[in-house]
């Protein structure tokens, strides 16, 4: 669908770039190349979290333009679970969201046993330790659910469409983690997604208009966040600030942001380290902004993973996907005016590993 939609012949295509599949614990992309019937010169499993799908897009890029391929298909299957034999034992349980599970593991051996698994207590830790540094306002966390609901309420594929939201919705939902809220958090959806990185000529002859990457960073400092020198300063401030750098562009330059979403909490501290405002200030200046897509600072503008919906890992291309409409005009009721410069940002683990991107039309 992806070739597709691009007006282009899926033989364009000789790059192929995944997260996993259920289906094969190895060699994913010889699989979905096999599933797909594309023969590829350029193969490539990313394993970066929420922050994978941004990841995948400046990978292909670096590919297309070293002359390895041509075009890239960046796929993520999304949250889909295989039926199970009868026969056959189930594999170990994930210990409520933990990933190392596996004996000498630090996560293992120091985190699991006492309780800090999972990624609700974590990220309500951050958000407990801004509190205590700068101030916490919940009203200004409940405004970003509510803007990105307004979002969600113009775009006809959200899984909350026609479901409007308010601040005291938010803030009356149950206590999650404190202080994170259920409408603080997001919206478990089926799903996946994928997005098509080509060269300029097979661009030019594409359907709609293309976009160029202009910037890109990454940067990951740990896996959990026992182990960050300072959980205030996130990855995003190094990858935002060599992707702006790259693109040769600042925040001020930016029409349009689409940015991880798995908390609210996550999006303030991405706003804040990439530089759209300053640090410690961020819920008052989400407060002095309007951030849906008719408003000054447009977010999220289908509704984000908090109203849109997270199709598990396939969430995050959700970003990048948001951004490319916007861009190319097809972001219907919610397209931003003169939207020609976009942000996206990619979040993985607990605030582990971020990605930035600069997009341009």
């Amino acid at each position: 669908m992806v070739v597709e939609d691009a007006g282009l012949q899926a033989d364009a295509v000789n790059g192929l770039i995944c997260h996993g599949l259920a289906e094969s614990d190895m060699f994913v992309p010889a699989t979905l190349s096999e599933y797909l019937g594309l023969p590829i010169d350029f193969g490539e499993r990313v394993d970066l979290g929420g922050a994978t799908s941004a990841a995948m897009v400046w990978r292909a890029a670096v590919a297309v333009e070293l002359g390895l391929c041509d075009a890239v298909l960046a796929v993520v299957p999304g949250s889909f679970a295989l039926p199970r034999s009868q026969r056959r034992m189930p594999p170990p349980p994930g210990w409520f969201g933990a990933s190392s599970n596996n004996f000498g593991s630090p996560q293992a051996e120091y985190e699991i046993p006492y309780g800090n698994v999972g990624q609700n207590a974590p990220y309500a830790q951050i958000a407990q330790r801004y509190g205590a540094q700068w101030g916490y306002d919940p009203s200004a966390l409940a405004k970003i659910a509510v803007d990105q609901r307004t979002n969600a309420c113009a775009h006809p594929g959200a899984v909350f469409h026609g479901t409007p939201l308010t601040e005291a919705d938010v803030l009356g939902s149950p206590m999650i983690a404190d202080p994170i809220h259920m409408l603080e958090t997001v919206m478990r959806v089926q799903g996946g997604t994928g997005v098509l990185i080509a060269n300029a000529g097979l661009a030019r002859r594409a359907r709609h208009r293309p976009l160029w990457i202009k910037g890109f960073g990454e940067h990951i400092a740990f896996k959990t966040a026992t182990y960050a020198q300072d959980p205030m300063r996130t990855p995003i401030a190094r990858s935002a600030e060599r992707a702006f750098a790259m693109a040769g562009l600042s925040p001020g330059d930016i029409d349009v942001a689409s940015v991880y979403d798995c908390y609210t909490i996550t999006v303030l501290m991405t706003l804040e380290d990439a530089g759209f405002c300053p640090k410690g200030q961020g819920m008052a200046w989400i407060k002095d902004h309007d951030l849906t897509y008719r408003g000054d600072f447009p977010l999220n503008t289908a509704g984000g993973q908090l109203s849109y919906g997270q199709a598990g890992m396939a969430g995050g291309m959700h970003h990048v996907v948001d951004a490319a409409r916007q861009l190319m005009g097809r972001a219907g009721r919610t397209q931003v005016r003169d939207a020609d410069r976009a942000f996206v940002a990619g979040t993985g683990g607990i605030m582990s590993e971020q990605v930035a991107l600069v997009l341009e039309g």
